[in-house]
């Protein structure tokens, strides 16, 4: 007898909430993604931990590892076909993730985003300025917690200011499990024939910029093809803004939502632990691109055959009473954090950790400052989110900037 799976994402609920139902299952449960694809979700602290310790050695990320993919099990017109199945740094293992990285690497280290800290600075000083002349009712992610990311990344790409709107439209529309087939690979080929293109412009004309770099390692032989410099700008500049808008986001509806919080981390200048707790409490990821299973494996005390694929569920873990207690559900930005696993762990940790809680930081000091009575102009039920269960924020965020602003 077949036994039907739970479908993720479930209808009429939110993929959060479906998770924390479904963790009191397993730590680890097979589900059936759009297209009646089965795969399994990691719930728990421990399943996510254990996942991540089994990178490059229980577990890969080339999608050739998932027969399902390639044995007719998987429809070929599969939306997320695009993002499983792309050819950049997230799905490379061993030598070839090693290689790859190290070549970005070396931009993103502590001290070398350190020193972007006063053009950051800037950058949120005047959006800041737009948010004061938009007035009351302005939109933040459109204004400000959208455009801090991108412009920030692109700046470190070498992307002009008129085509990031493009990029950040392609990446939402990648992302969003509500995409068409159809659109979802031509969206994927749109934006990889505009970075091949990038690509061509920073070798006819290189700038101080990290594209620029990029071109002058692949042109000296350091062993970078186009088509891997390619995927490097795709994950670079996709994961690179999409994950710290919704961090932003996130943090301000916390803030909205538990003033008592607010009112410490102003009084306090606490805004490192504003972004620590949100990634704990609202991760932006909610589920990373599948990890295959190498050969049968136990995750959690969850027997996983060979060939499957696993989602790595950060807002599920992050909410786990098994580590966090009775609290785990309540935002509390004096909770001590711990092994804080928001950014992965191991090999594969996010290379744009520093960047991001950098990034995070300064935004929300300079946004609570500027506008100490900052407050939400709608109902938090009646934000809407997008449509995805790999990243999710806030897609609007209508605020009242308080008196005399």
């Amino acid at each position: 007898m077949t036994v039907s799976l739970p479908a993720f994402p479930a209808a009429a609920e939110r993929p959060l909430d479906t998770c924390i139902r479904l963790r009191k299952i397993a730590p680890v449960v097979e589900v059936e993604f759009p297209g009646g694809v089965p795969a399994y979700l990691a719930l728990t602290t421990r399943a996510v931990r254990e996942v991540l310790a089994g990178d490059n050695k229980t577990f890969a990320r080339e999608p050739k590892h998932w027969p399902a993919l390639h044995d007719g099990s998987i429809p070929e017109d599969w939306p997320l076909r695009s993002i499983v199945q792309g050819d950049h740094l997230s799905t490379k293992d061993g030598a070839d993730h090693r290689r790859l990285r190290g070549l970005v690497g070396k931009a993103f280290t502590p001290a070398r985003v350190l020193a972007l800290e006063p053009r950051i600075q800037q950058l949120v000083d005047e959006l800041l300025d737009g948010v004061a002349a938009a007035g009351d009712g302005v939109d933040l992610v459109s204004e400000f917690t959208e455009v801090l990311p991108m412009a920030v990344i692109c700046e470190l790409f070498g992307v002009p200011g008129p085509e990031r709107k493009r990029l950040r439209n392609w990446t939402a529309t990648l992302l969003a499990h509500t995409t068409p087939a159809e659109e979802a690979f031509a969206t994927h080929n749109a934006l990889t024939g505009y970075l091949r293109e990038l690509v061509e412009r920073k070798q006819a004309e290189p700038a101080d910029d990290l594209t620029s770099s990029l071109v002058q390692a692949r042109d000296s032989g350091d062993k970078l093809t186009t088509d891997e410099l390619v995927g490097v700008l795709w994950l670079m500049l996709v994961a690179g803004h999409e994950t710290t808008v919704h961090l932003l986001g996130n943090a301000v509806i916390a803030l909205a939502q538990n003033p008592g919080q607010l009112a410490l981390a102003k009084n306090e200048d606490r805004w490192a632990d504003v972004v620590e707790e949100t990634i704990r409490y609202r991760h932006s990821v909610m589920m990373t691109s599948f990890r295959f299973t190498l050969t049968d494996v136990t995750i959690a005390g969850v027997e996983i055959p060979k060939g499957n694929a696993v989602g790595v569920v950060y807002q599920a873990a992050g909410l786990d009473p098994e580590v966090y207690g009775d609290t785990a559900g309540e935002f509390d930005i004096t909770r001590p954090q711990g092994a804080n696993l928001g950014f992965g762990h191991g090999p594969r940790y996010c290379i744009g950790a520093p960047l991001a809680r950098l990034e995070s930081r300064l935004a929300l000091a300079a946004l609570y400052r500027r506008f100490p009575e900052l407050s939400l102009a709608a109902d938090p039920d009646d934000i809407p989110y997008s449509p995805s269960f790999f990243t999710i924020g806030p897609l609007s965020i209508p605020v009242n900037l308080g008196p005399g602003n």
